[in-house]
């Protein structure tokens, strides 16, 4: 066995790559509760104090520096520092803390947007390199786009595309920086290399190509490495270099690309086999280990990248979704709690309350009571975690996957996906009434419809037209996204990451949807009560009259959470019927993010009793205010929604309530919240997002942001400072439902 790993219980990982078979076997499991944890250290607040000075300059500025003069890549930048003395983990994305990144190669248009926004120029010679030598994913995409495509971009039936910005949704497995050092990970992709041989078909050639890419992208780590002073060609030997090696492979990510997603993936548990073996050595105490997470935390925290003011209306915040997956148990049963867990969920006591990392519990019956009731606590007090159902993903995923993105599962290191942005059902149920012409816009998006002219309209009709409209935009929308990710590998391949990864990988396509809420409300309303359209001169239906009352998704009631369900259904089942880029399997989210304000703006009044451009609903949410019923019945009909066989890409579902509907204090607080939790995921719901606040606190830190400056709350899969929202998102969040009873 290596000198590395002394200590260590033996066994496939020894001889392959193999990070799971290394937790399953070394991992140390805990049942404890909180007492153990530690404050911050001297050092990490003298490195956190420098931190919070920049953050509030930032703020301010809205980007504190942006190098021009460089190119992003994993070995492109000198060695950065917050402050060298005190810095227990190195290493930053550019040379100095905050400092973003120009990447040109998801499209040079949208860095002269980013630029010209914060009033910066970017250095000739880059300029004229990507206009006149180096091709772009953008150009290559808009090269390749069809008619049909452009046009229902343009409209807002297909949103937030990642047609120009860099796709993100892949994790690398980072941990194996630390286990393997970079020399056996290089060793690993040659032998792949010389085995990739036969035929030499386009796929093996790719394959071939992107191997070789892979293997140099290790190297230019393990450069980049060394100009900190570290050698990563070896595995880690102690807690100190795991953490720091692991934080390399990431950074190496965020340095690379732009993505719309950089989520770091499933370290916590990994990183306390490292810190016990070395806490029973004596060569490591308690306050040493917290240090070390909150300083890796910190550095997590800094990763900023260079958007739009488009990018910027989808996804408000300034994001980076550097999604932590904690918790969770073992094929075995034995949780994949350690004292790890909640050393990484103490960092927002420690550091205060904040977006990123985005801490997500994996959920399930069997975690321990004492780690249930902290993941409650640290909820009530910061707004800042989310929860997924370990139960439903484990069965298919394994024990060693993470969350991508928001709400994403994938195997780490085996798995990657193509993201895919948003199909816009409320839109597609107006075509549909409308003849395929668009409501806003007035032009015909699809063809083969005829405007429906009925004075009251027609469920049936309505529904089997609506049915039709899904057939051809799901065909619609897999033509969409091969296009963009066959770009996107050919221009703005993510090497670093993949050379992460099993050669051999699966690959997952996320498609996904917004505006369920309405349009299960919308078609119950035609059902149920009477819906007249209201017409323009050119027979468009502008607005709808409501004569009567129906039921209303989030009450679990069946006549309309039924057609949710039957609606994700059928969109699943038409989009699998459309062969994807690469073999990838199909997969369904139903998800928005802050970018449900923007997909209402683009989309016309439904027969919802909803107003032209008035906001969705977040990701699965019922519609604002109507889930009256209480919380459990809102929770219950999004528990409806079926994971396993639909949505395997995510049910995302945001949760607020007053403090005062879980108890009177913190301790019946803490027991009211697990118990929801439970008895949520015992249905087979998949996420939740947990708020547990007052309207009246959103609205006074909307008046009067300085009084709340690390209020963070979740919005749609991820969380945000609230002071970072536009005003018409802060609106949008604060007009939500908060249940005032259980």
């Amino acid at each position: 066995m290596k000198e590395e790993w002394q200590g260590f219980v033996k066994g496939n990982w020894c001889e392959n790559i193999d990070v799971r078979d290394f937790i399953q076997k070394n991992y140390t499991y805990y049942d404890g509760d909180e007492s153990f944890l530690k404050s911050t250290s001297n050092k990490t607040n003298k490195v956190w104090d420098k931190c919070t000075a920049l953050l509030k300059e930032e703020l301010k500025k809205g980007v504190l520096d942006i190098d021009v003069d460089h190119v992003s890549g994993i070995n492109a930048y000198d060695a950065g520092y917050i402050d060298k003395a005190n810095e227990v983990i190195v290493g930053l994305q550019t040379d100095e803390v905050l400092k973003r990144i120009v990447n040109p190669y998801g499209g040079i248009r949208m860095v002269y947007n980013s630029l010209e926004a914060y009033n910066y120029k970017l250095n000739p010679t880059i300029d004229r390199y990507f206009n006149e030598f180096r091709k772009t994913h953008n150009q290559g995409v808009f090269d390749v786009y069809t008619p049909e495509m452009r046009k229902a971009r343009k409209v807002g039936l297909l949103t937030g595309l990642p047609d120009a910005y860099g796709r993100g949704r892949i994790i690398g497995d980072y941990r194996r920086v630390a286990l393997y050092g970079i020399d056996f990970l290089m060793e690993q992709k040659s032998l792949d290399h010389d085995n990739l041989t036969g035929v030499m078909t386009e796929d093996l050639i790719r394959r071939r190509e992107e191997v070789t890419e892979q293997y140099r992208a290790l190297e230019e780590i393990k450069q980049m490495a060394l100009k900190y002073g570290y050698d990563i060609s070896l595995p880690a030997k102690n807690a100190k270099e795991a953490v720091q090696w692991t934080y390399f492979g990431y950074l190496a990510a965020v340095k690379e690309n732009n993505g719309a997603a950089m989520s770091l993936g499933r370290t916590s548990t990994f990183l306390d086999i490292y810190i016990e073996r070395d806490l029973k050595n004596g060569t490591l105490t308690e306050e040493e280990a917290q240090e070390l997470i909150d300083q890796y935390v910190i550095k997590l925290r800094m990763v900023r990248h260079l958007r739009t003011p488009e990018y910027d209306e989808l996804f408000s915040g300034d994001p980076t979704w550097v999604t932590e997956s904690i918790g969770g148990v073992g094929i075995d049963g034995r949780p994949l709690v350690t004292k790890n867990s909640y050393r990484i969920l103490h960092t927002l006591i420690n550091l205060g309350p904040a977006p990123e990392p985005n801490l997500t519990v994996l959920w399930s019956k069997d975690l321990p009571t004492n780690f249930k009731n902290y993941c409650a606590k640290i909820s009530i007090e910061t707004d800042s975690i989310q929860y997924e159902n370990d139960d439903i993903m484990r069965p298919i995923f394994g024990d060693d996957y993470a969350i991508a993105c928001c709400v994403s599962a994938m195997k780490v290191g085996k798995q990657m996906q193509f993201f895919g942005a948003r199909c816009n059902l409320a839109k597609a149920l107006l075509y549909a009434i409308n003849g395929g012409i668009d409501e806003v816009k007035g032009i015909k998006v699809l063809e083969g419809y005829d405007i429906i002219t009925d004075e009251v309209l027609d469920y049936d009709k309505v529904l089997k037209v609506y049915y039709k409209v899904l057939e051809d935009v799901a065909g619609l929308y897999v033509d969409t996204m091969n296009i963009i990710h066959y770009m996107h590998d050919k221009y703005a391949y993510e090497k670093g990451q993949m050379a992460l990864h099993d050669t051999d990988v699966e690959r997952l396509m996320a498609f996904g949807v917004a505006g369920l809420s309405v349009v299960a409300d919308s078609l119950s309303a035609i059902k149920y009560a009477r819906v007249k359209p209201i017409r323009n001169q050119d027979g468009i239906s502008i607005d709808f009259e409501i004569e009567g009352d129906f039921p209303k998704y989030g009450n679990d009631d069946d006549r309309v959470d039924r057609i949710a369900t039957s609606l994700l259904e059928k969109f699943y089942k038409e989009l699998c019927r459309h062969p994807l880029y690469r073999d990838a399997k199909h997969t369904l989210s139903v998800l928005t993010i802050t970018s449900n304000v923007v997909y209402g703006e683009k989309t016309g009044a439904t027969p919802d009793g909803r107003k032209a451009g008035a906001p969705f609903a977040p990701g699965a949410n019922p519609m604002h205010e109507r889930d009256t019923s209480g919380a459990l019945a809102s929770l219950n009909s999004v528990a409806k929604i079926d994971y396993a066989n639909c949505c395997r890409d995510g049910v995302s579902n945001t949760f607020s309530i007053i403090p005062d509907a879980l108890g009177n204090d913190l301790d019946s607080r803490i027991i009211n919240l697990v118990e929801i939790l439970d008895g949520y995921f015992s249905q087979g719901a998949h996420h939740l997002n947990v708020n547990v606040l007052t309207r009246e606190t959103l609205i006074d830190a909307m008046e009067n942001p300085d009084k709340y400056p690390l209020l963070t709350i979740r919005v749609s899969g991820y969380a945000v400072r609230f002071n970072r929202l536009t005003k018409k998102q802060q609106q949008e969040v604060i007009s939500r439902t908060f249940h005032t009873r259980r």
